[in-house]
């Protein structure tokens, strides 16, 4: 399902901020970022390409992260068209990415405070 609330709240406070169609036009433009996620911090985008929730446990991110990475490694597809072949190497360099991320952003909450 698609979210659309933020573009409906987003013309009606431009219209109204700006007392002009202009304001509703530019209040629809940023609901409609809202509501496509641009604006959304990166980490809860690696979430998304491994297909986990936020509140995953590290097993499961680890899971997700080992079956994503042999489907998409380049090597399972070695023989396969050379344009098959480079869209593995760049999703499997986005997996590798957000798992990375992932990892940092756990690494760097569970440090003990001094």
């Amino acid at each position: 399902m698609t979210r659309w609330y933020g573009k409906l709240l987003g013309f009606i406070a431009g219209w109204l901020l700006l007392r002009h169609p202009a304001g509703g036009v530019i209040g629809l433009v940023i609901g409609h970022a809202l509501d496509a996620g641009w604006l959304a911090p990166r980490r809860l985008k690696a979430y998304d390409v491994l297909g986990v929730a936020p509140d995953a446990s590290e097993a499961e991110i680890d899971q997700a992260y080992r079956r994503l990475i042999s489907q998409y490694h380049p090597d399972r597809v070695a023989g396969a068209a050379p344009e098959l072949r480079a869209r593995a190497e760049s999703r499997a360099a986005e997996i590798n990415a957000a798992y990375d991320r992932i990892r940092k952003a756990r690494a760097g909450t569970t440090r003990p405070r001094r």
